[in-house]
């Protein structure tokens, strides 16, 4: 007989999104991602950081100040990175991300042929960039949805 409190697919996925996360050197946001396939098969990760080739001390990580001296201009978002780190077609898969993408990461899930986004966390959904991601997603037909926890509790020590 086969064990019955295994977990699903969905948390699986979202979990190694999660552990991809701890990765991040960003001190405020700390966000991961994975790209799976229809059959269940995982296409690449990722995390919020910074460009290959530079090195994580000189980064300005400040989320304030000017655009010049702040985080945003240099990191490499999650969702991003995953793409980026894809060695096989990513067309018709799914991404999971523990925060809601931004409107840059939405094209570039687009443009990739992404058909869907089960995310963790939307806690900039007021914000204009998540507002224009759905918005996209929406036009191009590309499902969403907010990840159900299972309410498991795994600790892993590494």
């Amino acid at each position: 007989m086969k064990r019955e409190n295994y977990i699903s697919w969905d948390a699986y996925f979202m979990g190694l999104a999660v552990l991809s996360a701890q990765r991040s050197k960003d001190p405020s946001s700390q966000v991961g991602a994975c790209i799976v396939n229809e059959k269940h098969k995982i296409l690449a990760m990722g995390y919020n950081g910074t460009p290959t080739g530079i090195s994580d001390e000189q980064m300005p990580w400040e989320r304030t100040g000017s655009f010049l001296e702040s985080k945003y201009a240099y990191v490499c978002h999650a969702e991003l990175n995953a793409i980026l780190n894809a060695t096989a077609n990513i067309e018709g898969s799914t991404l999971y991300t523990t925060l809601f993408p931004c409107n840059e990461c939405a094209k570039a899930i687009i443009q990739k042929g992404i058909k869907k986004v089960i995310y963790k966390e939307d806690k900039y959904a007021e914000a204009d960039s998540v507002k224009v991601s759905k918005k996209l997603l929406t036009m191009c037909h590309i499902a969403y949805e907010m990840y159900e926890p299972e309410g498991k509790s795994i600790t892993l020590e590494i």
